[in-house]
């Protein structure tokens, strides 16, 4: 069999051909990898080929060199790297010539894989002339080639560090202008240069920096959404809203030159996809401006300056985008997919962002449209009228909205029930808007009793209104609910909502997601409800228990991958409910304990190591644990080996995550009766520190997890004491050498610390509680250095500084005799508790301050 023939064999409707073919495929590649390539390039570049087996070989190209797992990622660049310099610059030359075919299934792929080599080549220094060469393409009188090259650039800026090209920024830019601007005869070419100039935005900032340089690139942007071509507007579009993402502080002479008149426009369009982009500009502006409010309060609230400019583009624009906006609300599709994105749907959310930014002013001109339209008898008018009132109750005061959302409860209560579904769906999610932010609003002696009925009652309506319905009760039961409460408004309802619940999700019925929504409401309710409402959640408890075990003794008839979905998804709903049913419960939930552990271990047992629903099996065994404390030894021996397994499944780290949980959550309900286990516990937790493939964000979880050891297990922790620390100390450096250079790191290395400081705790409070906390002292200077480092980062969070300075007391306490009288009398330690201290009253930090510094006054003699 050729290789043409394997590839297309790949792609064959007969899933027997499907499956040889694959297996030849991947047999291909771990045989001869090199060899695998040059195949792959050879059949993508011939012209010849028919277009899918083309299409096929590029595909099968780029996922050589492309994954989405951060690991997986770094293991296919370094076998890319290491293949010989020769293979590579064969392969590379020759998906660089396929570029200059006239078949897109060769040009697009080849243009991805070109991307993908640069992403991996560039950082190394290596494939210097890639852009120059693609440079020269776009200067070339075939169309198609510049606009394969043009697409290519679009792939690469997309898919490489801004940081790495902005030294040829200029020319990539300054070839994309011109494959963009008006005079471009081809609309394809200014498409893909359009295109590419959205993935290079990041990296011209310098550029956007010069007036004259900014200028040509915003008339050649507001020049392209007037172009003939509707692909051209809308990524011009585009291209304006992550402008506006990027570059708002530039934006102020452009908005009232163009962009005001431009994008009012391009919201009438009557080509939606221009519309919608037109529509998400507005939202964008709304987005920034409510981000620049809250940076301004904070400034404020921290008597810092406030260094940058709202320009308040939404106020300015009202009287203009307003009308616009309550306008395409009314041009809802009757006949459009619920999920399917549309002009009504995406001038919803332009209004409702529009109403947090401008706050009171929006109440004004949208109350008569609600007025003119509630009773229309034209149910589009009608929808629009509810759907604009609910997209304005954030945001404004709640003194402007409480009087006119108390006027309106009725008559939304009433529309409920309307004839037209869409109406009924919108008060519905109105309702649920007021129970969410606006519950003072709800006369609990006047409007309860109709709401609930309604909303009961939209809960055997149409799948499309249950969900709303459901959301509607939920917010409701948060917003009024607690379990430490004697009872609340909705106890005479309880039973009978949760009834209806119970009917409406005995089918196997899921449309809406209106099942999933119900179950959701269920558990809610159990979470919320009161202390007169605890046996209807028992009873619930056992009602939803039977139905797992219903679900695990069928779990047979499901022959295929559809329904073991489905079944997935009902038994992880069925699931969440009991875990919340434990929670409110607490101990009593001890007389069906034994059943549901049975029910976990059979559903562990058939689940595969895959499974969504084993993750919600570990949260609701956490909730059992947390609920049964010391009661829950007697599962342990036999549910220990299903919480090896998931610590040591690395590929699955959110469920190996969880079962780090569990670890901390059995060292808590035990104490010393964990003690059996935690020889392997450690085993396990160090080994997974030392893993390469292991998610990093579980580690900062695994160190805190030595804390909870320490404290359950006391002086015995003595044992782990050597090796922990090292653990420990090599995190810290790990930390203190981590630059700040993207959000993600900073919020990685403020969990990192904060797991290495409650380690610390953990395992001091935990000693000493024995006499052991001698065993800590050769440790100590080092861990002062950490914290002093730490001490010194404006980037650490809150919680970091609470648990450095719950560690400092607890060193304090630790060693009173003047063991640690020098280093507790460093300047950095009484800036940081005078910090603390500095908090509002009544704040956890500031009592915890409080206390360290009575601690550190004690450690210290006179």
């Amino acid at each position: 069999m050729s290789f043409a023939e394997i590839l297309s064999g790949t792609i064959s409707p007969n899933a027997n051909i499907r499956v040889q073919a694959t297996h030849a495929l991947e047999a291909a590649e771990s045989n001869n990898f090199s060899q695998y390539l040059l195949s792959l390039a050879q059949e993508l570049a011939n012209e010849s080929g028919q277009d899918p087996v083309r299409s096929a070989a590029g595909l099968a190209l780029k996922n050589t060199l492309t994954a989405r797992d951060e690991s997986r990622q770094i293991q296919y660049s370094q076998r890319w790297l290491q293949v010989d310099e020769a293979v590579r610059e064969q392969v590379k030359q020759s998906i660089l010539a396929t570029l200059a075919s006239q078949s897109r299934f060769a040009t697009t792929p080849a243009a991805q894989t070109i991307a993908a080599i640069t992403a991996i080549e560039l950082p190394q220094g290596q494939w210097p002339d890639v852009i120059s060469t693609l440079l020269q393409n776009v200067s070339a009188a075939s169309a198609s080639l510049r606009v394969a090259s043009l697409q290519t650039i679009g792939f690469i800026c997309e898919s490489i560090d801004p940081e790495i090209l902005a030294s040829q920024g200029n020319t990539i830019l300054t070839a994309v202008i011109q494959g963009a601007n008006s005079e471009e005869p081809s609309q394809d070419v200014r498409f893909a240069a359009i295109t590419a100039l959205y993935n290079s935005l990041e990296f011209v900032r310098a550029n956007f920096e010069n007036d004259g340089e900014r200028n040509v690139i915003m008339q050649t942007v507001c020049e392209a959404t007037q172009s003939p071509s509707t692909n051209v507007q809308v990524a011009a579009f585009e291209c304006l809203v992550r402008i506006m993402q990027l570059y708002y502080d530039k934006m102020g002479f452009y908005m009232e030159k163009a962009l005001y008149g431009l994008t009012v426009i391009g919201m009438k369009h009557e080509e939606e996809k221009i519309a919608l982009q037109a529509i998400e500009f507005w939202s964008t502006v709304c987005d920034e401006e409510i981000e620049l409010q809250i940076e301004e309060d904070d400034a404020r609230e921290f008597g810092r300056e406030f260094e940058r400019h709202n320009f308040r583009f939404a106020k300015t624009a009202l009287p203009q985008v307003l009308p616009t906006l309550l306008f395409l609300l009314t041009k809802q599709d009757e006949d459009a997919d619920e999920d399917e994105w549309n002009v009504s749907m995406a001038a919803a959310t332009c209004l409702s962002l529009l109403a947090q930014t401008i706050g009171n002013d929006i109440v004004a001109p949208v109350i008569p449209f609600v007025e003119q339209n509630i009773r229309n008898p034209d149910w589009h008018y009608r929808e629009a009228a509810v759907m604009s009132f609910g997209s304005i109750l954030e945001g404004p005061e709640s003194s402007v909205l409480n009087p006119l959302v108390s006027q309106a409860l009725p008559v939304l209560i009433e529309m409920v029930k309307d004839n037209e579904i869409q109406v009924k769906d919108s008060a519905a999610w109105t309702i649920g808007r007021v129970c969410d932010l606006l519950v003072e609003c709800i006369q609990m002696d006047v409007h309860l009793h109709n709401l609930v009925s309604a909303l009961v009652s939209g809960l055997e309506d149409n799948p499309r209104i249950v969900a709303n319905c459901c959301w509607a009760i939920m917010n409701l039961t948060e917003q009024i609910g607690g379990t430490d409460a004697e009872t609340y408004a909705l106890s005479p309802y309880f039973e009978g909502i949760i009834t209806t619940l119970m009917r409406i999700t005995e089918t196997n019925v899921n449309e809406n997601n209106s099942r999933t929504s119900a179950y959701e409401t269920m558990a809610t309710l159990a979470s919320s409800g009161p202390k007169d409402t605890y046996p209807v959640i028992a009873k619930l408890g056992v009602a939803i228990l039977d139905r797992l075990d219903s679900t695990i003794a069928n779990a047979n008839q499901t022959v295929n991958a559809d329904d073991r979905l489905v079944l997935g998804e009902l038994q992880s709903n069925l699931l969440n409910v009991l875990s919340n049913v434990a929670r409110t419960l607490g101990r009593q939930i001890s007389e069906i304990s034994d059943r549901i552990m049975t029910s976990v271990l059979r559903l562990l047992e058939s689940s595969s190591k895959q499974s969504v629903v084993a993750e919600d099996a570990f949260l609701l065994v956490g909730a059992l644990i947390t609920a049964l404390e010391g009661d829950f030894a007697r599962y342990l021996e036999s549910f220990s080996p299903f919480l090896y397994n998931a610590l040591q499944n690395h590929e699955e780290y959110q469920l190996c995550s969880i079962a780090v949980g569990l670890i901390g959550d059995i060292c808590r309900a035990l104490g010393q009766g964990a003690s059996p286990y935690c020889d392997q516990f450690m085993n396990i937790l160090l080994r997974n520190l030392e893993s390469d493939v292991l998610q990093r964000d579980v580690k900062p979880g695994i160190l805190s997890c030595f804390g909870d050891i320490a404290l359950a297990i006391g002086g015995r922790f003595e044992t782990y004491v050597e090796v922990s620390f090292n653990v420990l100390m090599a995190a810290c450096t790990l930390s203190a050498n981590t630059q700040a250079i993207d959000y993600d790191t900073i919020d990685y290395n403020n969990a990192l610390r904060l797991g290495i400081f409650e380690a610390f705790v953990g395992i001091t409070q935990g000693l000493k509680s024995d006499g052991k906390t001698q065993l800590v002292l050769p440790y100590i200077q080092d861990v002062f250095g950490f914290m002093r480092v730490v001490v010194g980062d404006q980037n650490r969070s809150e919680e970091v500084t609470k648990t450095m300075i719950a560690l400092i007391g607890d060193l304090a306490s630790s060693f009173s005799n003047g063991e640690l009288r020098e280093p507790l009398q460093y300047e950095w330690i009484q800036s940081l508790i005078k910090e603390g201290r500095a908090n509002p009253r009544g704040s956890y930090i500031r009592d915890i301050a409080r206390w360290a510094r009575d601690m550190v006054k004690q450690a210290i003699p006179a």
